[in-house]
């Protein structure tokens, strides 16, 4: 899980200093950084259960709300049948920045669950461990 962690941080470091030039750049800049300071208290073992779930918990509720926003990953998905998103962003595509902002939301949840799962599962092992 440490090499995920890894992993995980470096994109969301990456992540966090490409969003300079987002209209929105402090915004993502924290929620990025958010991400990736978790997952590198994760590698040290100095993270919380509290920590993932309070980035989940903002996570998946902005992310619910730039799926049913307007201009957002629902219009996307029935309006532009899902067109290609990763050209360059325009004034006249307004959901392609908001449905690549909703998949960044489910790519940092993912880094929080399989934290969480990992704790759970060490922390099982540990039990049975001291049960024997």
């Amino acid at each position: 899980m440490k090499i995920a962690n890894v992993l995980f941080a470096v994109i969301f470091l990456v992540s966090a200093f490409v969003q300079h030039n987002d209209p929105d750049p402090l915004l993502w800049m924290s929620i990025y950084g958010y991400g990736a300071l978790v997952c590198m208290l994760a590698i040290f073992g100095k993270d919380s259960r509290v920590l993932h779930y309070a980035g989940l918990v903002v996570f998946i509720f902005y992310a619910i709300y730039l799926f049913f926003a307007p201009n957002g990953v629902y219009t996307w998905f029935s309006l532009h049948s899902a067109e290609n998103i990763t050209g360059s962003m325009s004034d006249d595509k307004p959901w392609i920045e908001n449905t690549r902002e909703f998949f960044g939301l489910l790519i940092l949840s993912f880094a929080h669950i399989l934290n969480l799962l990992f704790r759970k599962s060490l922390r099982n092992k540990r039990t049975q461990i001291v049960d024997k």
